[in-house]
């Protein structure tokens, strides 16, 4: 766990893609305890007329640079560790390859652990404290 799911426009690179998934991994594995090798992500570049956002909302502004970043994770984490997760993500993509932090969406879904399987048709993590 977790599962990351990365959505953006195919203006970006499949290179600068990669490193976003990198990066979010790196983040998550310093931020909220990611074990080493627990990489499971799914990353889609679109044709801009399959991205469909507002201008702007809350008081921030859009641009077509926009990168969705959707990771399902166990429950467990404070709210505390939630937003230093959603700083130090949008820190490192801001720092590392330029991007506008209005452009950078995260969202969290929490699911019990006896919501994962990782193979073999098991419940790995449903014993596990």
């Amino acid at each position: 766990m977790p599962l990351v799911r990365i959505d953006l426009s195919n203006k970006h690179s499949e290179s600068f893609a990669r490193q976003v998934g990198d990066i979010v991994y790196n983040v998550m594995r310093e931020q909220i305890n990611v074990p080493e090798d627990d990489k499971f992500q799914i990353i889609t570049r679109h044709d801009s007329m399959e991205l469909n956002i507002p201008k702007s909302y809350l008081g921030i502004e859009y641009s077509e640079g926009i990168i969705f970043i959707q990771a399902t994770i166990s429950f467990g984490r404070t709210v505390e560790v939630k937003k230093n997760l959603y700083k130090a993500i949008c820190g490192s993509l801001v720092q590392t390859l330029g991007v506008r932090p209005q452009d950078v969406f995260i969202n969290l879904l929490e699911v019990d652990k006896e919501n994962w399987s990782f193979g073999n048709g098991e419940m790995q993590y449903a014993d596990k404290d």
